[in-house]
């Protein structure tokens, strides 16, 4: 399901940022949909760590094969690693999955508080689950609850598409914090309160694939 806002988001960040009208025009049925599952979005985004969309969708088809239910945490659990290495995690990426799915089975979260807490109250408890990092947290809020204002400067595509359509119209940083600076000043003018979709449409903008966590 897509957010509700999503038509009032589209509508604000085109009156306000005549690039995004663009992209926004470009790719006009394109949203942000929420699998509905917290434990498989956040499975589906340690398997996409560090690895591309095309190699993270066939490494978590063979999860899916092999566990058949991939948001029961007793499934990820009931698997040796060597299974969970067949699939194409990493070791490491095993004793993740395997951390936040005993975190889920052993009661030490509750998903169904997160849709009454605020952004922040949710990312700090993502971060303290193994191989949960900001930017894995911001995926969940992004994918799983669908939050409207989540910038995720740690991610190279927003960057890369920032500067892509927004470079020429400034002298242009040299780093990579620059460019994060310049992003959070121009969101903070122009895409706020809806980050979150002015994202997915830079996204759309370098990959029409839509990203699914």
């Amino acid at each position: 399901m897509h957010p509700p806002y999503w038509p009032q988001a589209c509508a604000h960040l085109a009156a306000r940022d005549s690039v995004l009208a663009g992209l926004i025009a470009q790719c006009p049925a394109s949203v942000v949909r929420s699998r509905g599952a917290a434990l498989e979005t956040l499975q589906r985004a340690i398997v996409g760590q560090q690895i591309s969309v095309k190699a993270a969708d066939a490494v978590w088809q063979r999860c899916v094969a092999l566990l058949g239910h991939p948001n029961e945490a007793a499934q990820w659990l009931a698997q040796p690693d060597e299974a969970l290495r067949s699939c194409g995690l990493s070791g490491q990426k095993v004793r993740y999955v395997r951390g936040i799915a005993a975190a889920f089975a052993e009661g030490r979260l509750n998903p169904h508080r997160w849709p009454h807490l605020p952004d922040a109250t949710v990312q700090a408890e993502l971060v303290a689950l193994p191989g949960v990092g900001v930017w894995t947290a911001e995926m969940f809020l992004m994918f799983h609850l669908t939050r409207p204002d989540v910038l995720p400067l740690g991610d190279l595509g927003l960057i890369n598409a920032f500067k892509l359509h927004y470079g020429q119209q400034w002298r242009t940083p040299t780093d990579l914090k620059g460019w994060q600076g310049r992003v959070v000043r121009y969101a903070a003018k122009h895409w706020a309160p809806y980050r979150s979709v002015a994202t997915w449409y830079l996204w759309r903008s370098l990959d029409p694939h839509e990203v699914g966590y």
